[in-house]
């Protein structure tokens, strides 16, 4: 359920006790600091991030709406925004997108569904960022239709051996475990039949593979698993409902209900966009200002439809991730538009980059990546499905193998010619 209200002079003393610690322990961020686009990190950024993220554990301000058994703090998601938003002005902990993923969907995932053994094992270590967790989730086969993985595990003994291949991993690279998904029962739907698994990276048969980007970051990997072993021990959830879990983490990866990543209200006209036209002289341009002008209302109304997305998943025992999907949508629709308006207000100027100037590469980078948000964890399009299905309750489209067992789909999959009739 949702947390419930938080008084006022709860919240306000709790940003005067993280105002102090922060001033006391964390440096401030140079005023003229900009993070990157990229998700990738390089070792020497990953080990640094980790010791600030073991300062922020020691301190008590790592994981402030995870359980306290845990090691977090048991807070509510207002004190969360207060302390992300105290600690706007200083270095944080930066582990690029795997962060994201990591203290986001893998964590909320795990709480929701792995047992108290195993959460005893590894959360405080992952709040402590000692253990760094991605997943291993898509498959080249299996993107938007994640129900059709292949990467199979089958049981031998008191092991389970995991075969396969996956893709699309956000830094998969630097991490110390990943979250599997694997198929256990072939005779079962699609949708049946899945388990979840805790896979050490060194393991075994385990080889990752940064993917380099066309901006020329490799924040992504792919990784191949040739009889890579894990126990019971290993298992988050149930065998064969693993499809269960994946739609926990689908709720959180589409952006909604993590309290850590809730954003600052944008009060301020496009301030990356204002500063980007007075650099190329155009913030007097009547053309620019239309844009800095929808750029803002786009973000403005970002920001609240996923406040209110939010807020509807908390308060809901079972999170649905087609309520979710709003945000995911929103996201996927409104980050191109802006990444387009920051190039047609930039002109050539937005276009190229000179090593180390973070701020002017920056709308190129973005202008790169501007579709990656409406393919990423669901297409625009795999969004309206579940919208329309689940949430407006239209017709469904025609299913031919959600209701076949898997190994029959993927057996006609591999005869089919392209024939009809």
């Amino acid at each position: 359920m949702g947390d419930p209200p938080v008084p006022d002079i709860e919240i306000e003393q709790f940003r005067r006790e993280a105002r102090a610690w922060l001033e006391a322990n964390m440096e401030p961020r140079p005023r003229a600091s900009h993070l990157g686009s990229s998700d990738s990190r390089t070792p020497e950024e990953i080990e640094v991030s980790r010791v600030l993220q073991r300062k922020l554990f020691d301190g008590g301000w790592a994981g402030i709406t995870y359980p306290a058994e845990y090691g977090g703090r048991g807070l509510s998601a207002a004190h969360e925004r207060a302390f992300r938003e105290e600690a706007l002005g200083y270095v944080l902990p930066d582990f690029g997108g795997a962060g994201h993923v990591m203290f986001g969907a893998i964590g909320r995932s795990l709480l929701a569904h792995a047992s108290p053994a195993f959460l005893g094992r590894h959360m405080a270590r992952l709040l402590s960022g000692e253990e760094l967790w991605c997943q291993f989730y898509s498959e080249p086969e299996a993107g938007s239709d994640l129900a059709g993985i292949r990467t199979s595990a089958t049981r031998d003994g008191d092991r389970w051996i995991l075969r396969g291949s996956k893709i699309w991993s956000t830094g998969a690279d630097h991490a110390d475990y990943a979250m599997c998904l694997a198929r256990t029962d072939w005779n079962a739907p699609k949708h049946q039949g899945l388990t979840w698994f805790a896979v050490p990276t060194n393991a075994e048969g385990l080889t990752i593979r940064p993917i380099v980007q066309i901006n020329g970051a490799a924040g992504f990997c792919e990784e191949f698993l040739d009889d890579v072993e894990v126990t019971d021990d290993d298992i988050i959830g149930e065998v064969n409902r693993g499809w269960t879990v994946a739609q926990t983490m689908l709720v959180y990866e589409r952006g909604a209900g993590n309290a850590g990543a809730v954003p600052v209200e944008p009060r301020r006209l496009a301030p990356d966009l204002v500063a980007l036209a007075s650099r190329v002289g155009r913030n007097a341009d009547p053309l620019a200002r239309q844009l800095l002008a929808r750029a803002h209302v786009n973000d403005y109304a970002q920001f609240h439809l996923g406040r209110r997305v939010a807020a509807r998943l908390r308060s809901t025992q079972t999170p649905d991730p087609a309520v979710a999907s709003y945000g995911k949508l929103a996201a996927g629709t409104l980050i191109p538009i802006r990444a387009r308006i920051a190039v047609e207000i930039g002109g050539v100027s937005a276009l190229g980059w000179h090593e180390g100037d973070s701020a002017g590469r920056r709308p190129a980078t973005d202008y790169l990546n501007g579709r990656m948000g409406s393919i990423a964890a669901g297409t625009n399009e795999m969004q309206r499905n579940g919208i329309g299905e689940r949430v407006l309750g239209l017709p469904r489209e025609p299913s031919f193998d959600s209701h076949k067992p898997f190994v029959e789909v993927v057996r006609a999959a591999l005869n089919w010619d392209g024939r009809v009739g």
